[in-house]
């Protein structure tokens, strides 16, 4: 713990920095080759949505006193009530709980559906009045869809507004909306991959980590305006060096966060998986631990890099260009000139120079402004 302290100090003050910004043409074909096979599951495979989505028939079985080849015997049952069990599938949920669910329970009839849970109470041993049973008309799953996508477009442009309001920059704005879509878009396609059920409680979790993803990327550029507004005050690093320091200042404070906030998703995603079993809280959890560790690679690893391929054209970023270079340039002479100690990795990266270093240059400049002072062929009044 205490190196890693010392590896977020480090980061912090300059004197070991990571070239996000330099490398960002890698992590853009690395997010390119992602949302690509996420298309792949998404316009291939599909998502797999839940009963309230699709329509159809449930049927709960509680109270299971023995749960062996509870599957089997469900799919038995319904094929010998209804004559089909094509569409049927059947989950546990908990430890003595049945859960089977079908597009249509025979013709579709009340009596269709009351055979249907007398026949499962028997087979499994339980009351028929404890056997519960919901009829969902796909109607449902369009309105909410309709409505899901309704709150996600008032979402994104409320948000364009504010953030071009808060950074005095529709750049910055669009750069974190692009994460943001990357983030759904990756979110998305990982659940058409693994065939995780779509479900109200995992559209409510989309519309979660928009907010997580957008506060983690609002972080990194509050840090990118502070550090750009010094750069062009001192002239001593360019806007890629300074949104380069802006992530590397800011990185163990997302790794720290989003580690706080994955580890307690992490273990109600086990405890759902072996204990409690499908349900509203297992979908929550699963699209909530899949965005919250997307949203946080996209705020390092696109949101900023992109920001610096928007904004570097712009005169003002030109004109910081050159006065950087400059600066440096006259930097790194006087260093070799003071023989200082070697470069850090990180200084090209953020500009941001060792307090040892640049001391040593400052006196260095120092020392050869005082010989130029007098030149040794000048002569004072008293000496003519």
């Amino acid at each position: 713990m205490a190196s890693f302290a010392q590896f977020g100090n480090d980061l912090y003050t300059g004197k070991r920095q990571i070239d996000f910004v330099g490398k960002r043409k890698v992590w853009y074909i690395a997010s390119v080759v992602l949302l690509v096979v996420a298309a792949v599951g998404v316009f291939g495979k599909g998502l797999n949505f839940s009963l309230e989505f699709r329509g159809g028939s449930e049927v709960r079985v509680p109270g299971v006193t023995s749960m062996a080849n509870y599957d089997t015997r469900a799919k038995d049952v319904v094929r010998e009530v209804t004559g089909s069990d094509s569409s049927v599938i059947v989950t546990q949920i908990g430890d003595n709980e049945v859960r089977v669910q079908t597009e249509r329970l025979g013709d579709g009839s009340p009596a269709a559906t009351a055979s249907t849970r007398a026949a499962l109470a028997e087979e499994f041993g339980v009351a028929e009045r404890n056997v519960t049973s919901t009829f969902i008309g796909p109607s449902w799953g369009e309105t909410v869809t309709r409505q899901a996508i309704k709150a996600l477009i008032w979402f994104l442009a409320l948000l364009s507004v504010v953030l071009a309001l808060y950074f005095r920059t529709w750049k910055m704005a669009l750069a974190a909306l692009v994460a943001l879509l990357h983030d759904v878009f990756l979110t998305v396609g990982i659940y058409a991959l693994t065939g995780f059920e779509v479900s109200p409680a995992t559209m409510i979790g989309f519309l979660t980590i928009l907010g997580y993803s957008i506060y983690d990327t609002v972080v990194v550029f509050d840090k990118v305006r502070e550090n750009v507004h010094e750069a062009q005050a001192t002239g001593q690093r360019n806007f890629d060096q300074a949104a380069n320091y802006a992530i590397n200042q800011t990185l163990v404070r997302s790794i720290n966060t989003s580690i706080v906030a994955l580890l307690p998703i992490a273990v109600v995603v086990a405890f759902g998986f072996t204990l409690i079993g499908p349900g509203t809280l297992l979908d929550l959890a699963i699209v909530l631990f899949i965005g919250i560790a997307v949203g946080t690679f996209s705020s390092i690893f696109i949101a900023t890099p992109l920001l610096t391929d928007l904004r570097r054209g712009e005169p003002a970023m030109r004109e910081l260009a050159k006065r950087a270079r400059t600066y440096q340039l006259s930097q790194r002479a006087a260093m070799a000139e003071a023989d200082t100690p070697r470069a850090t990795p990180g200084e090209s990266a953020s500009g941001v120079v060792e307090p040892e270093r640049a001391a040593a240059a400052a006196a260095a400049r120092a020392t050869r402004t005082k010989k130029r002072d007098v030149h040794p062929m000048a002569r004072v009044d008293r000496d003519r």
